[in-house]
């Protein structure tokens, strides 16, 4: 029986500033307690140049201890007119007075949370067609009407 391969590595691929709209509360539901963050644009930048469109969202779900799962879906564009489809996936947790600082707007320090995510792209363009075949993992930061990410090719 031959060894598994050996733990993979990381390699800062690219940046993402996301933009986002006002968040809409749907209060609980059958799937907890919903709430929906629409995006309305931003800039990726590094090894991938692209805007962001408007028209995405993050689908959250409240956990009971405050924590948010995230489901962050998204398009951008490249200059050439690429087009490229973003799935996001993760966590964000913390003490409750800073998940609350948070949801008010205010700037928190980031290693005062725990922000994560996967990061999936889809693509027809032959040129980034790569990018279909990694994961990527990205250590994120929220702002008050953005989140930050660097996005980490798992090698």
């Amino acid at each position: 029986m031959s060894a598994p391969p050996a733990v993979p590595g990381l390699a800062p691929a690219f940046d993402v500033v996301v933009r986002l709209g006002p968040l809409d509360d749907y209060g609980i539901t059958r799937a907890g307690h919903r709430r929906v963050i629409p995006i309305v644009g931003g800039e990726i930048s590094g090894a991938l140049e692209a805007t962001i469109l408007p028209g995405g969202a993050d689908w959250q779900v409240v956990r009971p201890d405050g924590a948010l799962e995230i489901d962050g879906r998204y398009s951008a564009r490249t200059s050439a007119g690429e087009l490229l489809y973003l799935q996001v996936a993760g966590v964000r947790s913390g003490p409750p007075d800073v998940l609350a600082a948070l949801l008010a707007g205010e700037s928190v320090a980031p290693d005062a949370y725990y922000f994560r995510t996967s990061v999936r792209i889809e693509t027809s363009a032959p040129a980034h067609a790569d990018l279909e075949h990694a994961i990527f993992v990205a250590s994120c930061v929220r702002e008050a009407a953005s989140v930050r990410y660097t996005a980490y090719r798992v090698t």
